[in-house]
């Protein structure tokens, strides 16, 4: 069966609404859609609105009024669902969110940005080794996963504008590409780059300068997958035309 799954960081869910987003995601009509940086809290959220667009709602917010968060709609009822990775330090901030269906998991998942600072970098590099372990266990049980999110992080070169002028940015430090190296070789899949070896194809673009405008963009949303959903694979894509948001959704279809 053909399943849509959209991603999409909208940088404040009630903010979106305001900029119909509600509207897009009736015409859009995504099997799933995983949602980051709701912030908000579930009481902020108007789930009736989605339920009757067709969509069972979950959520995961952050402790902190207005910061962080991550949701997943899906048209299917999970047989599973859970937040966090087990560690209070980080699920306290909303970043996992994840439901299990018959044979696959979808994650929604919101990384942490370094951009403020070296104590929010060492946090956020200290959450990608425990992720690593949390996807890692996950995987003996649940093989079939699509790890969809804000990754704050650019792969390569090719997913950033100008990268000699990036090399000692948060999302893309050495480091934080190296642990996207090592966590693709463990049998996971970029489904974008399975489909699109392009460059200039972003999902965020900063609020200056005419950024989005000039296509000054970071790829940094994906849709990660284990090996053992790659010949299910069908298609993938930015949604670059859409604006509720600094980031844009991505999109990835597969045959399950």
């Amino acid at each position: 069966m053909a399943t849509r799954i959209l991603s999409y960081n909208v940088n404040g869910i009630r903010a979106a609404l305001n900029k119909g987003f509600a509207l897009w995601l009736q015409k859009e009509s995504p099997d799933i859609l995983c949602i980051q940086e709701t912030k908000a809290q579930p009481e902020q959220i108007d789930k009736l609105l989605f339920e009757h667009l067709g969509y069972n709602v979950y959520l995961n917010s952050a402790e902190k009024k207005g910061y962080s968060g991550v949701a997943l709609f899906s048209k299917k009822v999970p047989a599973f669902v859970n937040t966090g990775i087990g560690i209070d330090k980080f699920d306290t901030e909303g970043r996992i969110l994840r439901a299990d269906f018959e044979e696959y998991t979808v994650i929604s998942a919101y990384i942490p940005s370094g951009t403020t600072g070296d104590i929010r970098q060492d946090f956020k590099m200290e959450f990608l080794a425990a992720f690593t372990n949390y996807i890692n266990k996950l995987r003996k049980k649940r093989p079939k996963l699509i790890i969809s999110g804000d990754y704050n992080i650019c792969h390569k070169p090719i997913d950033i504008n100008h990268p000699e002028r990036h090399k000692d940015s948060s999302g893309f430090l050495p480091e934080e590409r190296e642990w996207f190296d090592k966590t693709l070789a463990t049998g996971l899949v970029d489904s974008f780059r399975e489909f699109n070896k392009e460059t200039n194809q972003y999902s965020w673009w900063s609020y200056r300068a005419n950024s989005r405008e000039k296509n000054l963009g970071w790829r940094i949303d994906y849709h990660i997958v284990t090996e053992e959903l790659k010949p299910y694979l069908t298609g993938a894509a930015m949604l670059a035309d859409v604006h509720h948001s600094d980031h844009c959704p991505v999109e990835v279809l597969l045959n399950l």
